[in-house]
């Protein structure tokens, strides 16, 4: 037969039971320790039976879900690209490791940790806007009566200021390479220097999106960053990394095992690439900026670069990207061979195979 403690009390002319645990558990002193501060608490005019009833009310409200809850109220009254940016801070990796607390527990401690491992890895103009973000949220929950304070304030404020201008060179680039691990976190930083694609595409890429018979692989508008979809070719050297994942029958991720949302691990490894390739002061992001450099410099024209890139800018700025709806398919699929052939190059050594094609100049 198990055996509880319990304490009973009166408390607004009705009596109530507070469960302070199991016999085989709690010893009769520590019960009485128990009992005489609940009962400590009903003489204040506190009423720990219902605190305890709240707690579990609240403990069910996680910091995702309220953000969800959050957004949900939002995508009416932000524009779309403040809402697709308030929805990558809020729900991307940037504070995932927070996401299961309840709302009202996170602390500032909490937030200051998640702060300093985006700014290591992502830069501080984006722990600035990550935090800018997650203040926002703690604003609207507390005039929702879900928390009593914002956690953000009294941290640091990370320095939004000019942006990183940080460009890998072939040297760095064929050393991070060649340092990569073969594991996942070693594909995707490959897939990145092949693609020039953002870290959180490549790390959420997926079976459905990959196309071995066209060579191509599809982000769909809901993963993209500005919400457009956007296809790839894929050549040998991209196609043969994403070949070489194991593939789990029940799972369309690529990479993340135990993940329904991609790959999550960014701040695991990156230390240990940095020591193993001996290239320091860089971020993942550095390596999309790195890529778009490197193309303008054996020639390929800036918009087919932005055609790359998934970039709405430049000359498809306007009213210019609202007639302009060339994908420039062959272009991109040339361009990215040139660059496949190029990083081949500086990572094996011996003679390019590709050729730059230059257009004929008038006599």
């Amino acid at each position: 037969m198990l055996r509880s403690w319990v304490v009973q009390y009166r408390r607004g002319g009705a009596t109530r039971r507070l469960l302070l645990g199991s016999a085989a558990v709690l010893g009769a002193e520590a019960a009485r320790a128990a009992a005489k501060k609940a009962l400590a608490k009903v003489a204040l005019g506190e009423d720990p039976q219902a605190e305890r009833v709240d707690r579990r009310g609240k403990d069910k409200l996680s910091l995702r879900s309220v953000v969800d809850e959050y957004l949900a109220t939002k995508e009416r009254d932000v524009r779309p690209r403040t809402f697709r940016e308030l929805k990558r801070y809020l729900t991307g990796s940037f504070f995932k490791p927070l996401h299961a607390i309840p709302v009202d527990t996170v602390t500032r401690r909490d937030v200051a940790a998640r702060l300093v491992a985006i700014t290591r890895e992502h830069g501080s103009i984006v722990a600035a806007r990550a935090r800018a973000a997650l203040s926002t949220f703690f604003v609207w929950a507390m005039q929702m009566g879900m928390v009593e304070n914002n956690p953000i304030i009294g941290t640091i404020q990370p320095k939004d200021g000019k942006p990183r201008e940080r460009t890998l060179s072939d040297d760095e680039l064929a050393a991070i390479w060649r340092a990569c691990p073969n594991n996942d976190y070693g594909r995707i930083v490959r897939l990145l220097i092949l693609l020039g694609a953002r870290r959180a595409e490549v790390g959420g890429m997926r079976w459905s999106e990959v196309s071995f018979e066209r060579g191509t692989w599809t982000l769909p508008s809901g993963r993209s960053k500005n919400g457009r979809t956007h296809t790839l070719p894929l050549m040998p050297m991209a196609l043969d990394i994403i070949k070489d994942v194991p593939g789990l029958v029940s799972r369309d991720q690529l990479f993340g095992a135990r993940s329904n949302h991609g790959f999550t691990g960014w701040d695991d490894q990156k230390e240990a690439l940095d020591k193993r390739s001996g290239v320091i002061g860089w971020t993942l992001h550095d390596i999309r900026r790195s890529v778009a450099t490197k193309l303008a410099d054996i020639g390929v024209q800036p918009h087919i670069i932005e055609q790359i890139l998934n970039h709405q800018s430049g000359h498809k700025a306007g009213p210019a990207g609202i007639y302009n709806r060339s994908s420039y398919e062959r272009e991109v699929r040339a361009a990215l061979a040139l660059w496949e052939d190029h990083v081949r190059t500086i990572v094996e050594g011996g003679e390019r195979k590709v050729i730059p094609y230059a257009p004929a100049t008038a006599s």
